[in-house]
């Protein structure tokens, strides 16, 4: 059961991932060049979120690495899996045409504040760290199950710094004040005043 629940959750983010980014794409086949990715860790966590679980789903060549959970913890599973998917349409619903996969500051952009941007600079972050956390819940194994944390956190470690970096360049100050007000993917509640 847990396992359905797992496959559909990917459908989902793969809607979700594919609806948003129709204006990145419309821009690139008017540009006519596909732009370069910025570093190829940004495939790594493919492996870890579909590669490494269809071949624990599709065949047993992972099942000496199977473990038991109580049923509660898939539950339990299935509820942070649930909130990184509402975290992942909400942070792309809010960035909307802003969107792109690579890390870019296009032109006329604006810094995203409002929505789940109001409390976290990296939402779509805090989704696949919550997608990774959720996973080894749902898909019980010792490979399947902790793949995707494995292979985002390279990925994050790396392109975090870069993005808030370009962001603070291209926004300066505004940037800055904004950095101070938010959490980097865990929420802040409060907002300090003035």
């Amino acid at each position: 059961m847990f396992i359905a629940i797992y496959i559909l959750g990917v459908l989902v983010g793969s809607v979700v991932r594919v609806y948003y980014s129709r204006a990145y794409r419309r821009r690139i086949r008017e540009e006519g060049e596909r732009p370069k990715v910025d570093t190829p860790l940004v495939y790594l966590p493919s492996l870890g979120m579909i590669g490494l679980p269809a071949v624990y789903i599709l065949t047993p060549w992972l099942s000496f690495a199977d473990y038991t959970l109580p049923l509660w913890v898939g539950w339990a599973g299935t509820v942070l899996y649930a909130g990184a998917f509402v975290l992942l349409w909400r942070s792309h619903a809010d960035l909307d045409r802003a969107f792109s996969p690579i890390t870019e500051i296009t032109g006329g952009q604006q810094l995203v504040t409002d929505g789940v941007y109001r409390f976290i600079r990296h939402p779509m972050y805090a989704a696949h760290l919550l997608w990774a956390l959720a996973q080894p819940l749902l898909l019980w194994n010792w490979i399947a199950g902790f793949s995707m944390l494995i292979t985002f956190l390279p990925l994050f470690l790396v392109r975090v710094p870069k993005e808030e970096a370009m962001m603070e360049a291209a926004f300066g100050d505004e940037y800055r004040e904004y950095s101070r007000q938010t959490g980097r993917i865990i929420p802040r509640l409060l907002r300090r005043q003035g």
